[in-house]
């Protein structure tokens, strides 16, 4: 069993109450960011592992990602928004850089771990943004993201 450490506890904990409260353009960025560690981790792995698994969920989650960053790019147009680059936040980047210390197995098991954190941040955020969020064209995009991270969540489950 794996255990969260805890700063990622706390975060896991927080990002709900976050989520409910966030602007519509803190949305998009949240968002963006999350998009992005997750097209830039797997990446990462694509580049090293062997596991054909580990393989197959990386280029799932750039396929993935890609699509809901165009989707919430699409949706922010939609109200107004201006849509900044991404940025990775601190920890996103703190994560990308373990990942590219670690080797071998060591990384494929680490970027598992931090892809079931991220993808319950990114849950969280999303659900929390369709329910609480001021935009609707932001709500309505979050809704459709929701159902494509908890079958993420699911296919991390299972492996």
């Amino acid at each position: 069993m794996r255990f969260l450490t805890p700063m990622a506890a706390t975060l896991l904990v927080a990002a709900p109450a976050v989520a409910q409260t966030v602007s519509p353009a803190t949305y998009v960025a949240k968002a963006g960011a999350s998009d992005r560690f997750e097209m830039e981790s797997s990446r990462l792995v694509l580049g090293s592992t062997k596991d054909p698994k580990v393989r197959d969920f990386a280029n799932q989650m750039i396929a993935d990602h890609t699509q809901s960053t165009q989707q919430v790019k699409a949706a922010a147009k939609q109200a107004g928004i201006t849509v900044p680059p991404p940025k990775l936040e601190p920890m996103q980047a703190k994560n990308v850089a373990e990942l590219r210390r670690a080797t071998g197995t060591a990384r494929d098991q680490l970027y598992m771990q931090q892809q079931r954190t991220a993808h319950q941040m990114a849950l969280d955020l999303h659900q929390g943004y369709a329910q609480n969020g001021s935009s609707a064209p932001l709500k309505a995009v979050a809704a459709q993201i929701t159902p494509v991270v908890q079958s993420h969540m699911q296919h991390l489950t299972a492996m």
